[in-house]
């Protein structure tokens, strides 16, 4: 494990004690349920008087290079919350346990070979094998084994892999390759072409079924994760490179219990 911790630079702003004090407390949480980060600032807008209520104005944290679990990495990560109000006493300790809601902004860039990454690890497991084709009124489920996303090109994501369809007993192996652009605010997301690399004899209704479940997934508004919801503002393709602009509700921070799982 490799981490290295950075207070943030602020030569024209005298921090308070007290700001310091619960910074410190965020960089050790953080340090302990990162595997890997090549830098992290913390900066927490507080006073003492605001801390004895519970509450705290903001907090900013600025990442570069951070790995949770050896899966989800993030190239770099720019967030920023409004009010939040915890227990004051277990936030000196590093717990941190919100007493009401915290809504967020983050700028995130990750790389391909991070999303591949990613698509390995249970939580994306868990979020894909929630989705469902319908196909004719019916329900039928779907479980990734394989998935790759390549960004050859600016505003182009390049999906292929295998999914097992099951319906009724019966169940089918279906390798995929499509291509499609990313929704921006002015058009959604389109699909460019989706074309079947195994699973001879499957109905035409699942594969049309498969392709609908594509689109849908591209022009989700939002996802959810335990007691988290992020909304995805926008999305950006560079060439090997995604940025995504999220806004966040957070009801709870995951448990170490739940983080440890996602190996």
């Amino acid at each position: 494990m490799r981490i290295k911790i950075f207070m943030p630079e602020q030569p024209f702003v005298q921090k308070k004690f007290e700001e310091k004090l619960l910074a410190q407390a965020a960089q050790s949480r953080l340090t302990e349920e990162l595997d890997e980060s090549e830098k992290i600032d913390v900066d927490i807008q507080t006073d003492i008087g605001k801390i004895i209520q519970g509450k705290v104005d903001g907090v900013a944290i600025a990442g570069q290079g951070l790995v949770i679990r050896e899966k989800i990495r993030v190239q770099e990560i720019k967030l920023q919350t409004d009010t939040i109000a915890v227990n004051p006493f277990s936030a000196i300790f590093g717990q941190i346990k919100l007493n009401e809601p915290v809504n967020a902004i983050a700028h995130v860039v990750m790389e391909e070979t991070d999303i591949n990454l990613a698509l390995t690890s249970e939580i994306i497991r868990s979020l894909v094998q929630k989705f469902q084709l319908d196909v004719d009124g019916k329900i039928v489920k779907f479980e990734p084994q394989e998935m790759q996303v390549f960004l050859p090109a600016d505003e182009t994501l390049e999906f292929q892999g295998k999914i097992w369809l099951k319906e009724q007993g019966n169940s089918h192996i279906l390798g995929y390759h499509a291509i499609a652009h990313p929704r921006t605010q002015t058009k959604p997301a389109m699909l460019e072409s989706f074309r079947c690399t195994q699973g001879e004899g499957i109905r035409i209704e699942l594969i049309t079924a498969a392709m609908q479940k594509v689109k849908e997934i591209l022009n989700l508004p939002y996802f959810e994760w335990e007691d988290m919801i992020f909304y995805i503002r926008d999305m950006q393709v560079k060439k090997g490179q995604l940025i995504l602009m999220l806004a966040a509700h957070v009801k709870q921070l995951p448990s170490e219990e739940t983080l440890q799982n996602l190996n």
